[in-house]
């Protein structure tokens, strides 16, 4: 459980976010938040790396509250995590979960002490944890000794697989740790992140044979655009469909100042379209052809992918089930008519050389046929029509 967000077992895979603001700018990073969490995210990672970060976030806190926001939020802790938490306390009981890096909680000596005092400050809030390796800040005195330990055997791994092994391996002995020092198992969530689409797959494989921690799943650096797209989809999807994971993130690199819940709406789209969960309604349409050399499908796709996400928060708040709604926008005569038939609601533009018409189908049905240069406004309406008529209203 993170801030009333169930984790793990048989609860739906949670859609998870971080912000890119500087933590202690609290204003734009509480509206950050506040978009990504409109956008779906079910929970929000912030940077906490300062003493001055540690201490907006209790009032990151309070402008999300005012907002009528209570979407959890991960404090994000490397090197001095212990110390920030010690410092500032309110910083601990203002946040929903921590993660923290096995990697780089301390060297030496200072290791064990160092991680020790950031689980007994969980277990102090009862607050659940995230043991997050990373393959870019791997503990090095680990990966030495399994380094040594793969020399003395009969066959060797290879380096690749070594570092498999350590990451796996420092998640594991992290967590069993943790367990030690009096942190419940059903409050600690594991992830092993590296870059590699093959690396992931073998990592969370033998990860997930290993423990029964909730897992959470991403491509680390997946990259700009969609190449991060492509690598993440290519690796979750494999990993989801054969039922591991529990929380999702897709590390998208924005584009300079671009949106940044582009990868809220990638995680919603790759749960969705394997039928896992439902966030908005899912809009087909063809891809074109010569029998289609006009934009106006195109056009109009855009146009009702657009309006349903305008709406989706609305509908959200008020129609049950509307996030199942099918939606066809399809460019001609050849399998405009039967995909619409097959959504709830679909329209078949004319293609080149075509009566300039197009029939709507709702649940169907041929209902209705448009024509002139309304259609976009006109379908709309349709919609509109359809979700006050179909799904029922929530009773608050």
């Amino acid at each position: 459980m993170v801030g009333g967000v169930v984790i793990g077992g048989a609860s739906p895979i949670v859609v998870q976010s971080m912000t890119n603001t500087d933590t202690v700018d609290d204003l734009a990073t509480s509206m950050q938040v506040a978009q990504l969490a409109r956008a779906g995210s079910e929970i929000v990672r912030i940077t906490v790396n300062t003493r001055e970060a540690a201490a907006a976030v209790p009032r990151i806190r309070e402008r999300l509250l005012k907002m009528n926001l209570s979407v959890p939020l991960v404090g994000d802790f490397h090197f001095n995590g212990h110390k920030l938490l010690e410092e500032v306390p309110d910083c601990a009981t203002a946040l929903d979960k921590l993660r923290i890096n096995p990697g780089n909680v301390g060297k030496g000596k200072n290791r064990d002490d160092q991680f020790a005092r950031l689980i007994e400050i969980a277990c102090r809030h009862d607050k659940p944890v995230r043991i997050g390796v990373n393959w870019g800040s791997l503990d090095q005195a680990l990966l030495a000794r399994i380094m040594d330990e793969n020399a003395k055997r009969a066959v060797p791994l290879d380096a690749i697989a070594i570092m498999r092994e350590a990451m796996v391996a420092s998640a594991l002995e992290s967590a069993s740790k943790a367990e030690e020092l009096g942190l419940g198992s059903d409050k600690i969530v594991l992830s092993c992140k590296v870059s590699g689409v093959q690396d992931l797959i073998a990592i969370y494989r033998d990860l997930a044979a290993q423990c029964e921690y909730a897992l959470h799943l991403g491509l680390t650096e997946a990259g700009m655009g969609s190449k991060g797209i492509v690598a993440s989809t290519a690796a979750l999807a494999v990993l989801l469909q054969e039922g591991i994971g529990d929380t999702i993130r897709i590390s998208l690199t924005p584009e300079p100042n671009g949106d940044r819940t582009r990868e809220v709406i990638v995680a919603q789209e790759i749960l969705q379209t394997m039928g896992l969960r439902a966030f908005t309604p899912l809009v087909a349409a063809c891809p074109g052809c010569g029998r289609t050399t006009s934009t106006v499908f195109q056009e109009l796709a855009q146009d009702i992918q657009c309006y349903v996400r305008e709406q989706m928060p609305a509908w959200r708040v008020q129609r049950i089930g509307v996030e199942n709604m099918t939606l066809a926008v399809m460019g001609c005569v050849v399998n405009g008519p039967g995909e619409s038939k097959h959504a709830n609601i679909g329209i078949s533009l004319p293609g080149t050389g075509e009566i300039p018409v197009a029939p709507v189908y709702v649940d169907g049905e041929r209902t209705i046929t448009l024509k002139g240069e309304n259609i976009a406004a006109e379908f709309r309406a349709i919609i509109g029509d359809y979700v006050a008529r179909k799904y029922p209203q929530r009773i608050s």
